[in-house]
């Protein structure tokens, strides 16, 4: 039986030691392999895995380590339970992401890593020197047997701090971004790229617009603006709203997705009524629901497509 949901909601500071990685993950003619890497300082077996940076996120930190110690660029999947224990600096939490490897050859840095080693889930728990790694080994195994591990990314984002409505006197559709709003869009694109998103989907609203442009400068997606998702359409003609946020549950492209804090009361249902197991209880359920530039993933198996098996959200840039 395919266990609970793991929902992840990360603040930078949540704990005193904060490290993310991933398992990478393929299929081959014998089952479902795992890469497993050796670490020569500590002479033992793991996941590639690592501590933030400072200014890092959780999911950058996941993508660079994996990149660095085993050149694999990854696109983060479903979240994996986290693993949590003391260390001399006080309680060190660690993030774990299943990676599908691809067409992607393994390739350690040689000084962290000096030896990789693809194996069955069976063959990792023999190997594995920390047990607590197992734990989110036995989930991403029990996704794989519920045909939930592979998955395609729909990217939750609202828009970033914007200009006081009080203080714009012009048409709203008009009000930008304010100074802070900027950083965060800077800020917000790196976190994008660890879902590598190919189309974003957004009101075309200068301020959602604005947040989306750096993502969009750097990594040239195509772009839709949508005039169902601004906050006016979706007041008026909820349901519209409702059936254009409904066509991005399509397991094909990773998309992105900006809208408004009101229009959220609208799409959250949509995600709500798609959600598998318990998952939906990721989801936030009162205002504001996302703060602004927080960003919210949900991940679609590609073999039951417009369905949701898990959620997470990442909160936003602050200076």
């Amino acid at each position: 039986m395919f266990p609970q949901t793991v929902g992840v909601h990360v603040r930078r500071e949540s704990d005193d030691v904060v490290a993310a990685g991933g398992i990478v993950w393929r299929r081959s003619a014998r089952g479902l392999r795992v890469l497993l890497i050796h670490r020569p300082r500590y002479d033992d077996w793991s996941w590639p895995k690592g501590k933030l940076d400072p200014g890092e996120t959780v999911p950058e930190c996941a993508v660079r380590e994996i990149r660095e110690e085993i050149g694999i660029e990854a696109r983060l999947g479903i979240p994996l339970p986290s693993i949590h224990y003391r260390v001399s600096a006080g309680e060190k939490s660690v993030f774990y992401w299943a990676v599908q490897a691809g067409e992607q050859v393994p390739d350690p840095d040689g000084s962290e890593v000096d030896r990789v080693e693809w194996v069955s889930p069976a063959r990792a728990r023999e190997l594995l020197t920390n047990r607590s790694d197992v734990a989110p080994l036995d989930y991403l195994e029990a996704a794989e047997a519920a045909g939930r591990l592979e998955t395609v990314p729909l990217v939750v984002t609202r828009h970033a701090k914007a200009k006081p409505r009080s203080k714009w006197t012009r048409p709203e559709a008009e009000r930008p971004l304010a100074p802070s709003g900027f950083r965060q869009a800077a800020e917000l694109a790196d976190l994008l790229r660890c879902w590598r998103p190919t189309r974003v989907a957004t009101s075309p609203w200068a301020r959602c617009v604005q947040t989306v442009q750096p993502f969009v400068s750097e990594s040239k997606p195509r772009v839709k603006h949508v005039d169902a998702f601004t906050e006016r359409s979706a007041k008026e003609n909820p349901g519209k709203t409702q059936a254009k946020f409904a066509k991005l549950l399509k397991p094909k492209h990773v998309t992105v997705y900006c809208g408004h804090r009101p229009v959220m009361p609208t799409i959250l249902p949509v995600l709500r009524a798609a959600a598998l197991g318990d998952s939906a209880e990721s989801l936030p359920d009162a205002d504001p629901y996302l703060r602004p530039g927080a960003v919210l993933v949900a991940h679609m198996p590609v073999s039951d497509p417009g369905r949701i098996t898990a959620f997470e959200i990442h909160e936003p840039f602050d200076d």
